[in-house]
């Protein structure tokens, strides 16, 4: 049962919960108490003291909101409810006293600093600053760190919060960052003058408070006000974490994450918030058509024609990639399964069961993972393959949760119990009752995952399916599959219709046309060319690794020719004379929720059940994770320099240093 009490704020008289700070108990009455170092988030340090208050009755001095519990106040002498004011003449000259100590050493340099506009100590110093200062000594200056080519610092900013080292250390995981000195000498800086290892480290830009880590590629870019903002979810990963993308013209300028308790709280990876330059590199902006072995450029009406021509009385097969809306993966089956062909989304031979969605989904959520007591990963390394979910993972192990590992031993960023590599590691393994199995689709490709995928079922009535691509579970959800996979699909097939599929290798022989954004894999190998939009350029729905459908808005237009994908599945079935039944992304979306009723409910997770899987023998092999390379899992990220540099650094790390002779 909560421990309620009652506080009267600034006049208003409140019921929250004892445990809560008087900082929260103000947010909860709506009074808003300005603050540097707090947040919800990260731990308490309570050492910018801006969020002071007067709490009547208590010492004559303000109290730091953040750190005082609603518990710990003492009641009037008659027993009435403890009284709190944030706006009373002490609190006023608290604040003044404050901030103009924060401002007795921070750079006059709002007019180029790429903070300014979206900078806490500017909006704060306007509303609670006073116009004058008592200090004429000259300023301190601190020299700027080398955090890697992420991360800009302007440590003559800084203000200490902390927050930068609070998040690397609790949420991320890395111990690279810290406080040194005292007073005057004091410096947030790293150790022995290392660079960030962390594919989480972005976040730290959007926690500063002013303008000492800013966004290394996005600096001198924009100003916050003249960008256009859209709501959206990244595909990088099948987490589906929720982004705001920002436009500048029609210029991707730089994606921020959105909060959303369930699926990413407030945070996104690394590659989530910096691919934004591959969405500009190596795009396809018109079609080609393939002739004595070159590619010549070609316009829709002939390039169409020729797929049709192609395509009409030949076996076919439909390949979906891992970037595709459900919109499209769904136009294309019904285009190709209408001709009597094979579709199939599980290009990387994931032993994934047709029909069966708490096998292929799971039926725990992600905000599960908060308050479980065991968590057991086979085949995975969540940390690559999911970073906001690994921290996820890393905060249940912070509250005391038990994790345990079949497959690779790798750094996680948190201790955990390693059980073997191999299927027989798996076969010995006793969970806990009601503990969380994660399962990684590394564990799923060889030929043995429908059994592994058993034996984790078979292990704990809680599961949770880890996919890599963005696009496999709404693929699934719209049977955007063959019985017998990826093998029997394109068996014998004469024409292959690749929808973004960059990660797979077709055998010569086939005819293929293909349909994506990128100049990828998939395009070298193609016939035929037909430039589709990238996910910031058309609105469709994902469905996150949990099963919860997200939608993604467009935030701006596909370069030149490029057509919105499920647009260029319904012109060449009108040119095949099998014309699809719609003719607008609504009456699409309309017949898709009416074969598929839960891809309706947008940001809901559906009950799947729960249809164990039979038992079957497993194999002798490894465990092997499904992602080698963080950095470059999609075209996007292939197309994207600064991801080739990080990918290259990731590399030298990994190299053990040799001792010099």
């Amino acid at each position: 049962m909560a421990d309620l009490r009652k506080i009267i704020i600034d006049g208003h008289e409140v019921e929250v919960e004892g445990a809560l700070t008087l900082i929260q108990a103000c947010e909860q009455a709506g009074v808003e108490v300005p603050r540097f170092c707090y947040h919800e988030r990260l731990s308490i340090a309570g050492n910018c003291r801006m969020c002071l208050v007067e709490v009547v009755g208590g010492p004559p001095k303000p109290a730091a909101s953040c750190a005082m519990q609603v518990r710990d106040l003492r009641p009037g002498p008659e027993g009435q409810p403890p009284v709190v004011k944030t706006n009373s003449p002490m609190v006023k000259k608290a604040r003044e006293g404050v901030m103009e100590f924060l401002l007795i050493n921070h750079p006059l340099d709002c007019p180029i600093c790429d903070q300014g506009g979206e900078c806490d100590l500017q909006d704060q110093a306007m509303a609670y600053g006073v116009d004058f200062s008592r200090y004429r000594e000259p300023k301190r200056a601190a020299e700027d760190l080398n955090l890697g080519p992420l991360v800009e610092t302007h440590m003559t900013r800084c203000i200490s919060c902390t927050r930068c080292v609070r998040f690397t250390t609790e949420v991320a995981g890395i111990t690279q960052m810290g406080q040194t000195g005292r007073g005057e000498d004091s410096e947030i800086t790293s150790y022995l003058g290392e660079t960030l290892d962390s594919n989480l480290q972005g976040n730290i830009i959007d926690l500063c408070p002013v303008g000492a880590l800013v966004s290394k590629p996005y600096a001198f870019t924009a100003r916050p006000w003249e960008l256009t903002k859209t709501e959206s979810i990244d595909v990088m990963d099948a987490l589906g974490s929720n982004i705001r993308v920002d436009t500048k013209g029609r210029e991707v300028m730089r994606f921020l994450p959105r909060n959303h308790d369930g699926v990413n709280e407030e945070w996104i990876s690394d590659k989530t918030r910096f691919v934004w330059d591959g969405l500009r590199r190596q795009r396809l902006d018109t079609p080609y058509i393939r002739e004595n072995g070159k590619l010549r450029r070609a316009g829709w009406d002939e390039a169409l024609r020729a797929a049709a021509a192609a395509m009409k009385g030949k076996k076919l097969a439909g390949l979906v990639g891992d970037l595709v809306p459900v919109e499209a993966a769904f136009a294309l089956k019904s285009l190709i399964e209408g001709q009597s062909g094979h579709v199939e989304a599980r290009t990387d031979g994931a032993r994934l069961p047709v029909g069966n969605r708490s096998a292929y989904v799971g039926n725990v959520a992600i905000e599960d993972l908060d308050t479980a007591t065991d968590i057991l990963i086979v085949g995975s390394n969540p940390r690559d393959e999911a970073p906001v979910l690994n921290a996820r993972i890393r905060k249940a192990w912070t509250r005391g949760a038990n994790v345990a590992v079949v497959g690779e031993a790798v750094d996680l960023t948190y201790p955990y119990t390693h059980l073997g590599t191999d299927r027989a590691a798996l076969a010995g393994v006793k969970v806990p009752e009601g503990a969380i199995v994660i399962v990684g689709q590394g564990a799923l490709r060889e030929a043995d995952g429908e059994a592994v995928l058993a034996a984790c079922m078979a292990l704990s009535g809680r599961m949770l399916v880890l996919h890599t691509a963005a696009a496999r579970v709404g693929a699934m959800d719209v049977g955007a599959v063959t019985e017998g996979g990826m093998a029997a699909a394109i068996d014998g097939a004469e024409v292959i219709y690749n929808l973004g599929a960059d990660e797979v290798e077709i055998a010569p022989g086939a005819f293929v046309i293909y349909q994506g954004s990128h100049g990828d894999r998939g395009a070298h190998r193609a016939d035929i060319i037909l430039p589709g939009a990238a996910y910031t350029e058309e609105n469709g729905l994902f469905v996150n690794t949990e099963g919860r459908p997200q939608l993604a808005l467009r935030a701006g237009f596909a370069p030149g020719e490029a057509k919105e994908n499920w647009a260029i599945l319904r012109a060449l079935s009108a040119e095949l004379g099998a014309t699809l039944p719609f003719d607008s992304l609504a009456q699409l979306r309309r017949a898709m929720v009416a074969l598929h009723p839960h891809l309706g409910e947008v940001d809901a997770l559906a009950d799947n059940g729960w249809t164990p899987l039979p038992a079957a023998p497993l194999g002798k092999a490894d465990f092997r994770n499904a992602i080698t390379d963080f950095y470059l899992t999609n075209p996007i990220a292939r197309a994207s320099q600064l991801m080739a540099e990080l990918s290259a650094g990731a590399k030298a790390r990994q190299q053990k240093a040799m001792a010099a002779e």
